[in-house]
């Protein structure tokens, strides 16, 4: 299994759930009630993750309307495939670094923004195998730039030619622009200790030393696989769910074998997080965990809508979010992830402290 295949997020924390993740996001200035454990929050992933990229993406999966957004500040869309928050949201809260993690490819990014982290996620990085490839392109210079100005036209350039989303390898080119950028506004030193102090995923090459990989979730029991594979009676499509338990035993045995090879790197850190588990004891006793729907999404009739299929004008959307485990077809409620990452903080938080 090689690295670049792995579907998992850098989280200096970055968690990834993932399944295969108008407005920009602009930079938020809320500050949280702990004091941080970790300087910043890096996230690469899909979905589940992207807190708005999609949005100056020429692509269809987008989310940048109503309905989504509902339970988000002001009740406005951000381009976030949920009704509020997303994971990397709250473990950043958590964390004590922001309330809300960025995108990269927001409209509005500050120095501030980038010193305590970013998303590169994407919405639908895991489809498009065509995009499975490293991009090259030139580094923007910001040596005579006192601040960043993130309307710039390299990254918008990079953006207009990308025809669907951002891969895994184009995540990571955003993330080298992402560590000039550091050097500029903080030097070379700060901006090392900050890369190197964060918890992300992928390439240890880059500086991670805190690294978490997230493992594949239940998919053969979101709705829209209910839907396409469960049958009449819309169960869980167990060959999916086969899959995904096959791939996270091999990211567990991945994960043995970069430790290994990594065991002599100072305060190296390499875990697995298991969010199969949790989230199919979800859907399994929603009532547990004080849900009452957890075979559809709230959105539309619950089966198949997600992205432009849930809209605010072909789409009604439930009467009680919070008593969804799903929002649409494929992701979870803000309050669902909230458990999750309630749940998951057992795991993701000791190891900032290594």
């Amino acid at each position: 299994m090689k690295l670049h295949s792995l579907r998992v997020v850098i989280l200096v924390l970055a968690l990834h759930l993932a399944l295969q993740q108008t407005l920009v996001v602009e930079m938020v200035n809320a500050t949280t009630t702990t004091m941080p454990t970790v300087p910043a929050v890096i996230v690469f992933g899909d979905s589940i993750v992207d807190p708005g990229n999609n949005n100056v993406i020429k692509t269809i999966i987008k989310c940048n309307f109503p309905p989504y957004g509902v339970d988000f500040a002001d009740h406005r869309p951000t381009g976030r495939f949920c009704d509020g928050k997303i994971p990397t949201d709250f473990i950043a809260s958590k964390l004590g670094v922001k309330e809300l993690l960025p995108p990269y490819l927001g409209t509005y990014l500050n120095p501030q923004d980038l010193l305590t982290g970013v998303s590169f996620a994407s919405g639908g990085t895991g489809f498009d195998l065509s995009l499975q490839r490293s991009r090259t392109y030139e580094y923007l210079s910001l040596s005579t730039l006192p601040y960043i100005n993130y309307n710039n036209a390299h990254a918008l350039s990079y953006v207009s030619k990308t025809s669907s989303v951002l891969s895994m390898p184009d995540q990571l080119e955003l993330f080298k622009e992402y560590k000039e950028k550091l050097k500029s506004i903080a030097g070379e030193k700060r901006a090392s200790g900050i890369v190197s102090q964060s918890l992300y995923v992928d390439l240890i090459g880059l500086g991670a030393r805190k690294i978490g990989f997230v493992g594949i979730p239940p998919i053969g029991c979101v709705p829209s696989q209910r839907t396409l594979a469960g049958g009449a009676l819309r169960n869980c499509a167990g060959g999916h769910n086969e899959i995904a338990n096959l791939y996270n035993n091999g990211l567990i045995k991945e994960i043995e074998r970069i430790n290994k090879k990594h065991r002599h790197n100072e305060n190296s850190t390499v875990v697995y997080i298991d969010i199969y588990t949790i989230l199919f004891d979800m859907i399994q006793r929603p009532n547990h965990y004080g849900f009452k729907v957890s075979n559809k999404g709230c959105c539309g009739t619950g089966d198949v809508e997600v992205s432009v299929l849930c809209n605010g004008l072909t789409s009604t959307i439930c009467e009680d979010v919070s008593e969804y485990v799903f929002w649409d077809s494929y992701h979870p409620t803000q309050r669902a992830y909230e458990v999750l990452v309630d749940w998951e903080s057992t795991i993701l938080f000791p190891i900032t402290n290594i």
